[in-house]
């Protein structure tokens, strides 16, 4: 089946890309803290880790999702 959803519009990649690094950062801080606590080989700690994997993952995806949706305006991409 054709993809015939709409693709995001530059405010919407804009919006999406600030709420992603805010999001990152509050999970850095938390799995800081997780670390802190309970050391670097604690189920706790690795999930951390693994949402942030996730998260840099979803960022890379956007990114290479605005290079399809707006080609050659790689220097206005929010992901980078």
């Amino acid at each position: 089946m054709p993809d015939t959803s709409l693709p995001l519009t530059q405010e919407e990649h804009e919006h999406m890309a600030r709420e992603l690094r805010a999001n990152e950062s509050r999970l850095r801080e938390l799995c800081d803290l997780a670390v802190s606590v309970y050391g670097t080989n604690h189920r706790v700690s690795f999930s951390f880790q693994k949402l942030l994997d996730a998260s840099a993952r979803l960022r890379a995806d956007l990114l290479t999702q605005w290079s399809r949706e707006y080609p050659g305006n790689d220097r206005d991409c929010p992901y980078q």
